[in-house]
């Protein structure tokens, strides 16, 4: 399956991708840890089933240190030992967020008491940011089919520049 459309080479898209990345660039300089979102954008993406995000946040995260047993683990982060509880609260969000649809109360109480049992304000703000954009990447690239694969780590650091 070959992408629909280059959102990289539409004058439209790229006036949008660069609002989009000054949003990415609030969050990824937040007190919300890196890992945190690089995990969490993961586990959305998964959900979604968008393998350019995959494809990134894999990557990214493995750059910046990450275990391939964490990232392997990330589906199964319930069934995993590896993550902590903080982490555990984020991811918990990031699929509820995700899911909307499945449950009428969207994020359970459960779930925010957790998220905020471990963060702070800013890092919430940042948690529920993130959650949000990610799925706003996810259906771009699902919608128009870029496949994942061809992602070089820091492909994209430029923009945030």
């Amino acid at each position: 399956m070959d992408a629909r459309f280059n959102l990289f080479d539409n004058e439209v898209a790229g006036k949008f991708a660069k609002r989009f990345a000054n949003a990415g660039l609030v969050i990824q300089q937040s007190p919300l840890p890196k890992a945190t979102q690089e995990l969490v954008s993961l586990r959305a993406s998964q959900i979604n089933g968008c393998g350019w995000c995959i494809d990134m946040h894999t990557k990214e995260a493995a750059a910046a240190g990450e275990s391939a047993v964490r990232l392997n683990l990330v589906a199964a982060w319930r069934e995993s030992t590896v993550f902590t509880e903080a982490e555990q609260a984020a991811l918990a969000l990031a699929e509820e967020g995700t899911r909307l649809a499945d449950a009428y109360q969207g994020v359970s109480d459960e779930t925010w008491a957790e998220v905020r049992k471990h963060y702070d304000d800013d890092q919430v703000a940042a948690l529920v940011a993130l959650v949000a954009l990610i799925n706003a990447a996810n259906r771009l690239a699902v919608i128009v089919h870029q496949r994942g694969g061809s992602y070089q780590p820091g492909m994209f650091a430029a923009a945030f520049d």
